[in-house]
């Protein structure tokens, strides 16, 4: 599945259900589906945010349990890996603000990975499914 979003603004709920309606999702556990929407959610949430991009393309692979999900922009060249993990060993008040979202990615996908190339910022995700 390949879906291209332009422009962009307010459509966070339907480029989420893209992902999970798409024929790579389709069958697999609640729990998987529960992992691929956070993520999914966190990752389109900081392009809008960060990236200033009036588009976003996301798409879907699966290649046997392996299912991929990726997302490129054409924003502001942004490596969101690059940044150090929050310490979430911190009291809440002393904790700073940003990078939760990309460190639970990082910690419920298998693999998190980031380029930039022909202009384009592209953030790539997979997880074993079964």
């Amino acid at each position: 599945m390949k879906h291209k979003f332009e422009p962009v603004e307010g459509r966070n709920a339907e480029i989420i259900e893209a992902v999970l309606n798409s024929a790579e999702v389709d069958g697999l556990s609640e729990d998987c589906k529960f992992k691929i929407r956070l993520c999914v959610e966190e990752v389109e949430e900081n392009i809008l945010a960060y990236s200033g991009s009036t588009w976003i393309e996301v798409w879907t692979e699966r290649e046997g349990s392996l299912l991929t999900i990726g997302f490129r922009d054409g924003g502001i060249q942004f490596d969101p890996l690059a940044a150090p993990d929050p310490d979430i060993t911190a009291p809440l008040e002393k904790r700073s603000i940003g990078g939760l979202g990309i460190f639970v990615c990082k910690k419920m996908m298998d693999t998190v990975d980031y380029h930039f190339e022909n202009k384009c910022n592209i953030f790539v995700m997979k997880l074993r499914v079964a």
